[in-house]
């Protein structure tokens, strides 16, 4: 039996539309419509959504909120003002759930940042990707390097909690010195929060069918790895999970909380939950097109899919998440979050220990510097 009442409980919005869909882009996204996006309807769903997951999550508080896309900085302040209040009305909240936005840095959004802080949003993320005019055009970005550094001084200049840069790094044409400088243009704002991501080639996407020329070989991309996790380190900036960098006390909590196998509410086109009961873990999915989402809110057709996680299961997923973090996870932890014996889970322990992958200190299993490069690696040996 899992006493869930200890496990955080984070809430995720997805909101589908952007501008322009990206080439690299495999999230669900959708490019809005020239005369602009269904908030209204939309917000609507999400509300009724929200109402439907309620029961199985009575008594638990929200530690954060987070909206992703997609761009959710195409939303009116407005209405995420409105939104929140709902959420607020439904379900309690701590008083100090992280309420994280993410932005793009296009000058109609940047125009909102001061009301998105006014709406009740306590972090911001800015997906600038990079510096480079040349890059951002090969990412197929609808802004350019000099909105990116407007988007940041406006977000300075505001009074939130905290602010994440998001950069990519090994982009097409992109050689050593010049990621390097992308990452001391971040660095030079002294961000309390960085997202360094490599650019993968994921499936469904533009870039999958017509893949773009000039992209950094193996060896560069672990050269780039190594030089600008040394220069975020230069800079303060602690690397605690795989692509996350951050000054003392302003790790991303939401996110935290996926790694270390927490619950979560997901609503929005989409959207994914994991809730636990007394009775195990479950996942569960919603509609990905926002026109059949918002027609199905709060029906019967709203779960697209819900299962309920075998042993196997449970292991693997806490595994994958778990290992991201830097400091790895105790055992307790797993136990709590899994209602699992850690005796399960005790020889691929073992076995990553003898490869120099992981190591052990008293209830902390944690990966070595070897086995953060290797993650993969280790989360095999718990299939």
């Amino acid at each position: 039996m899992i006493a869930n009442q200890a496990i955080p409980l984070a809430l995720y919005i997805h909101i589908p539309w952007c501008v322009r869909k990206c080439p690299y882009c495999d999230f669900n996204s959708h490019q809005a419509a020239s005369d602009g996006i269904p908030e209204r309807d939309y917000f609507e769903a999400l509300l009724k959504d929200l109402e439907q997951l309620l029961p199985r999550v009575w008594g638990r508080r929200i530690s954060s909120i987070f909206f992703g896309g997609g761009t959710p900085s195409l939303l009116s302040p407005d209405v995420v003002h409105e939104l929140l209040s709902g959420i607020r009305a439904r379900i309690s909240c701590l008083p100090t759930a992280e309420i994280t936005l993410e932005a793009n840095p296009g000058s109609l959004e940047v125009e909102k940042f001061q009301q998105f802080c006014e709406a009740g949003i306590t972090r911001l993320s800015v997906g600038v990707q990079s510096f480079s005019d040349q890059s951002l055009q090969s990412l197929g970005r609808v802004h350019d390097a000099e909105q990116a550094h407007r988007a940041i001084d406006a977000v300075r200049a505001i009074n939130f909690n905290s602010y994440n840069i998001d950069l990519m790094f090994g982009l097409p044409g992109q050689n050593l010195s010049a990621a390097a400088r992308d990452l001391e243009a971040a660095l030079s704002y002294q961000p309390p929060h960085l997202s360094l991501y490599q650019l993968t080639i994921e499936a469904n996407t533009q870039f999958k069918y017509s893949p773009p020329t000039g992209l950094p070989d193996e060896d560069t991309l672990a050269d780039m790895q190594d030089l600008l996790a040394d220069q975020a380190a230069a800079a303060g900036l602690e690397r605690y999970e795989v692509s996350a960098y951050a000054a003392r006390g302003q790790q991303c909590r939401h996110n935290v909380n996926y790694w270390e196998f927490g619950d979560y509410l997901g609503i929005g086109a989409g959207a994914h939950s994991k809730i636990t009961d007394q009775t195990g873990v479950f996942r569960s999915s919603r509609p990905r097109l926002p026109k059949q989402y918002i027609v199905t809110a709060g029906s019967n057709e709203a779960f697209v899919n819900e299962y309920k996680l075998d042993q196997r299961g449970l292991v693997v997923e806490f595994m994958i998440n778990a290992l991201r973090l830097q400091q790895g996870f105790s055992l307790q932890q797993f136990s709590l979050t899994t209602g699992l014996e850690c005796d399960v889970i005790s020889e691929g322990i073992s076995q990553a220990i003898k490869k120099g992958l992981l190591i052990q200190q008293g209830n902390r299993v944690r990966p070595t510097e070897k086995g953060f490069g290797f993650l993969s690696d280790i989360q095999l040996m718990f299939v």
